[in-house]
């Protein structure tokens, strides 16, 4: 772990004291279920999230579609929560990001550092004097890059990260998404993951056959 990165991880990441209750906080949101966890714990730290919403990566562009209606619908309606639409720059996403093909370190950093420089644009440009993202609630999601990934785009912005591993709270976003009945998706967003995802899936799929083979031998 380099410095950028341990200091993150120090007590309360980011932050010299704790916030005053109602603090402003820009929170990057990937999408709606990866959402209710941090805006749970942030509020409960004293912060008062708004919702960014930039993911050119999110193809084809029906299923960005789904996630941000996903997202305003629980946003407005449970939550209680504001949500800005930020740029979402395609072009930019198939310069950056795409001519990594399945090398999943470097597109995905690269798909980082493009989701959140927008996001801290937003931030700066509205005021705000702090930063998050729910990208890491998921543990698909290559946490360590994306916390270096904010960790160096925030102070440029003048702004300061508030990084929090939500991971541990992966399991309780899963149980009230579904409870809520949200539209869950299978991918992280772009081609590429959608292809990694199927791949691991019939993996998966896969194992459960050979895994119930051996058994029927067993008992055979």
């Amino acid at each position: 772990m380099n410095q950028t990165m341990a200091q993150l991880h120090g007590r309360r990441a980011g932050l010299a004291h704790a916030p005053e209750p109602g603090t402003p906080l820009l929170l990057h949101a990937c999408c709606g279920p990866c959402s209710l966890e941090p805006v749970k714990l942030l509020r409960a730290e004293g912060f008062e999230p708004t919702i960014c919403w930039t993911n050119p990566n999110i193809q084809p562009v029906s299923e960005w579609e789904r996630r941000l209606k996903t997202l305003r619908a629980w946003a407005g309606e449970v939550a209680h929560v504001n949500v800005i639409v930020a740029g979402d720059d395609r072009a930019a996403w198939e310069r950056a990001c795409a001519p990594a093909g399945f090398d999943r370190e470097r597109r995905c950093r690269a798909c980082y550092a493009l989701r959140l420089a927008e996001a801290c644009r937003v931030a700066a440009e509205r005021g705000f004097t702090y930063v998050s993202t729910t990208l890491v609630v998921s543990p698909y999601q290559l946490f360590e890059a994306c916390g270096e990934v904010l960790a160096a785009l925030a102070p440029r912005y003048g702004l300061t990260p508030v990084w929090r591993d939500f991971r541990p709270h992966y399991a309780e976003a899963t149980r009230e998404s579904r409870e809520l009945g949200m539209y869950r998706q299978n991918y992280c967003g772009c081609r590429f993951s959608a292809a990694e995802a199927a791949l691991e899936r019939h993996a998966a799929r896969d194992e459960r056959k050979r895994a119930k083979a051996a058994a029927r031998s067993a008992r055979a």
